[in-house]
This record gives structure tokens, C-alpha cells and sequence, in this order.
């Protein structure tokens, strides 16, 4: 439907884990029944020789990978099946030095979708993993905000989805700076968080130990997180687009298969009728 733009964000766990060929080949069978336009992808391998993305999602997309990625080739990418207008990279330094170093990266890519969406301004952002680095998923959220607002500066009208696996829990600083809870580093941004949107208060969690790819991983421990997220930018009468639905994908095992360690989430969105800043045409019910 072309008032709709439908996003994906889903971290696929890598192929060399917990048998990843019987998960990918399930996930080439699924992954075209989604009818994503916008798909952000976590640990998918893309090398001279294999292409997970290209086999998953098909020739129709535009790839756009994050920057850095694994020695093994394995990293993070933002797909579209529409037309591309401009594409931007940041991966800028924001806590430590030689191998301790982390760094903020993202890419922010604008799409043109069909009339009434037109055109929007898509981000794929990384947070790092180790639990203990907070300081380090702040700093790089402020970077990425930041990032955005030059992209986005005089253009009000332009929507602006930031997706992707945070590594952040909903109650984590990094997290609570980008939906404007909290500013950081003398800065604010306010971002709509799709699951709330939608299901208010209901945990939603991607990360959870129901799923038995978790107990089995590197997290023993895992509580269950929401650490998978789609955000929407507001402006100061709030979000250019909307959100018509938000979901969990492949919460149970698909031909007895459990697909990833996390759950994927699937956003839908639109514009709404009503524009933020402006007065309804009928105030009168």
C-alpha cells in the first residue's frame, strides 16, 4: 500500500552460530512474505563469496552497509526496495583508545516513497554489546542525534525513522535521551518509540529467554530486554509519520527452528491526517 512505508529491524544472529544454514535457508523462505520497503539487518555476512543480504531479500533492494563489520565479514546493513536519493555514513571515535576504542557509527539513508510519504530519512544505528558500556551506547546515540539533526536541519517536513539493534534497554540513558526523557551532553532530541506507540507499556521484549537461543548463547543470564527498536522523529508538535502498527516477528520457531537469538520488530507507517502544528479543519466533534 503506498501510504503505508512498512520497516523491519532484525538481528539474524550469525550464520556461523548455533546452526546458522537450516536458519538462513528458513529465512530466505519468510523473509519476502514480510513485504518490508525498509529492512535493517545485525549480524548478516557479505563477502566475494556468499551475500546473505542479496539472499535473503533479493536483487530488488539497495544495500547500504554500516561502517566496520567483523574480520569473518559479519555486520550490520540497511536495505530499501526504493528509489535512493542520498546516502551518509557516520563512524566518528567516542570513548577509548587501540582496541578499547568504540565508535559511533550509523548510515542514514533517504528514500523516496510513493506520494503521501514522499521522501524519508531512514538511520540505521549501532549500540555496542558489553553490558557495562553505557557511557559508550550515550555517547554514540548523541552522535547519531546529532548526525541527524545536521541532515535533517531546515527541512521540517522530512520524517526521519532511526531502527536497529541498540544493545539498550527502554529504562538504559542512550535510549531514554533518543525518545526525550533525558537530554545528554547539554542536548535533547525526542524521538516516538513504535512499540509504545502501540502497545503501551507491554515490555515487548527482542531479547528474551524464552527463546532458547538465548539461554544457549553468550547471555545465560538474560532476563529479557526490548533492545530492538524503531523511533520515529518528532519535531515540536511531535512525528511526521505516524505509527499505523507495530509487531514482534518470529517469536516461536518456524519449522521447529528458532530463526535468531532475537525477535525482529516490524513498524508500520504513515502520515497522519491530522499534522502536528497545525489545527484539524473540523474542530466542531
Amino acid at each position: 500500500m503506498s501510504d503505508i512505508l512498512r520497516v523491519v529491524t532484525y538481528n539474524v544472529l550469525t550464520i556461523a552460530e548455533a546452526d546458522g544454514p537450516a536458519r538462513h535457508r528458513i529465512m530466505r523462505r519468510v523473509f519476502p512474505g514480510l513485504g518490508a520497503d525498509i529492512v535493517a539487518l545485525q549480524e548478516v555476512t557479505r563477502g566475494a563469496d556468499s551475500d546473505q543480504v542479496a539472499e535473503l531479500l533479493g536483487s530488488e533492494f539497495t544495500v547500504v552497509d554500516l561502517p566496520g563489520g567483523s574480520s569473518a565479514g559479519a555486520g550490520e546493513c540497511l536495505a530499501t526496495r526504493l528509489p535512493v536519493a542520498a546516502v551518509h555514513a557516520l563512524d566518528v571515535p567516542v570513548s577509548g583508545e587501540g582496541p578499547q576504542a568504540v565508535r559511533a557509527t550509523a548510515v542514514a539513508v533517504e528514500v523516496l516513497a510513493p506520494q503521501p510519504i514522499g521522501s524519508v530519512l531512514v538511520v540505521h544505528h549501532r549500540g555496542t554489546f558489553e553490558l557495562p558500556f553505557e557511557h559508550a551506547r550515550e555517547r554514540q546515540a548523541v552522535a547519531t542525534a546529532r548526525f541527524v539533526e545536521e541532515l535533517a536541519a531546515d527541512r521540517d517536513e522530512l520524517p526521519v525513522v532511526l531502527l536497529g539493534d541498540l544493545n539498550a534497554a527502554t529504562d538504559a540513558a542512550s535510549v531514554r535521551f533518543l525518545t526525550g526523557k533525558q537530554s545528554l551532553d547539554g542536548f535533547s532530541v525526542r524521538y516516538e518509540d513504535a512499540w509504545a506507540a502501540v502497545h503501551g507499556d507491554r515490555p515487548g521484549h527482542t531479547f528474551s529467554p524464552r527463546n532458547p537461543l538465548v539461554r544457549a548463547g553468550q547471555l545465560p543470564s538474560e532476563r529479557g530486554r526490548r533492545i530492538d527498536h524503531v523511533l520515529v522523529r518528532s519535531g515540536a508538535y511531535g512525528p511526521a509519520l505516524e505509527v499505523a502498527d507495530c509487531r514482534m516477528l518470529f517469536t516461536d520457531p518456524v519449522d521447529g527452528v528458532w530463526l535468531s537469538d532475537h525477535f525482529g520488530l516490524l513498524a508500520d507507517l504513515r502520515r497522519p491526517e491530522h499534522r502536528p502544528g497545525h489545527w484539524a479543519e473540523d474542530v466542531t466533534g
